[in-house]
């Protein structure tokens, strides 16, 4: 049944990484309803370290855009101005996930504070998406065109990812759509800056808990990572082509149904 549930939470993880349907919420509520085994340290790495796999499905479809290194200057050129705004983009996260990571695992990782963040996210995709709350004119579309000063901003919109429910790429995506980017490029924008953001935080939840988990846990965890791997490889494709012609009232709609649904279920209790 282990085994059964890593490929379940797999999934689970590659389907919601990608869409900004936060994918933190549903891993802890999918944990309250069928449970892992392990130990509290255990479950804690297992919530950050199953997103590695969701993490090599962007740099398998996106190699020849993040790799800096080429023969080619000027693709190499490209590249490392790429990771340049990439590293700027981190830092808020970076500050902020260093300073308040303990606090929120410990104090907001609870279904009240979910469902908040599911429903006010919600809320303000709907309302973007109808003209209630405008963005700037910029019609950005390629990542060439994004400034560092930009990168910067988009990531301040991704530290605030941090809150259990906020979901890292709605944010990333709501924040650039707003300052001016369009749709394929900001879901684009939030896959790359994914990168250190997750790798960092699963290299931080690994020297506090490995010496915490078991031979058992360990495969566990792999077999989830492998199952987000393939499944986000389909996802971001799916992702990519859906923005081109749709908004994402959607998922707006989703969440506040979500939301509304862990509350029920608050009450009911």
């Amino acid at each position: 049944m282990e085994w059964l549930k890593a490929v379940i939470f797999g999934i689970v993880e590659g389907v919601t990484e990608w869409l900004p349907i936060s994918s933190t919420a549903h891993i802890l509520l999918l944990d309250m309803v069928m449970p892992l085994k392990g130990s509290a340290e255990f479950k804690s790495l297992f919530n950050v370290v199953v997103q590695l796999g969701a993490i090599m499905a962007v740099v398998v479809l996106y190699f020849g855009e993040l790799w800096p290194f080429w023969r080619d200057r000027e693709r190499t050129k490209r590249g490392i101005a790429l990771w340049v705004k990439i590293a700027v983009a981190t830092l808020p996260a970076l500050i902020f996930g260093l300073i308040l990571d303990d606090y929120m695992d410990e104090h907001l990782s609870t279904p009240i504070v979910i469902a908040l963040a599911l429903l006010s996210y919600g809320l303000v995709y709907i309302l973007f998406e109808k003209g209630a709350i405008k963005g700037l004119d910029r019609g950005i579309g390629k990542i060439e065109d994004v400034t560092v000063r930009d990168a910067f901003i988009i990531g301040l919109f991704q530290a605030l990812a941090i809150i259990p429910g906020t979901s890292r790429s709605g944010s990333t995506i709501l924040g650039a759509m707003i300052f001016g980017f369009k749709r394929e490029l900001a879901a684009k924008l939030s896959f790359f800056m994914a990168l250190p953001v997750m790798a960092g935080a699963s290299l931080l939840r690994f020297i506090k808990h490995y010496d915490a988990v078991t031979g058992s846990e360990w495969m566990v965890l792999l077999v989830a990572t492998i199952s987000s791997f393939l499944v986000s490889i389909v996802i971001i494709k799916a992702l990519v082509g859906y923005v081109r012609s749709h908004g994402f009232s959607i998922f707006g709609y989703y969440r506040i149904i979500l939301a509304f649904v862990i509350l029920l279920s608050l009450l009911l209790n």
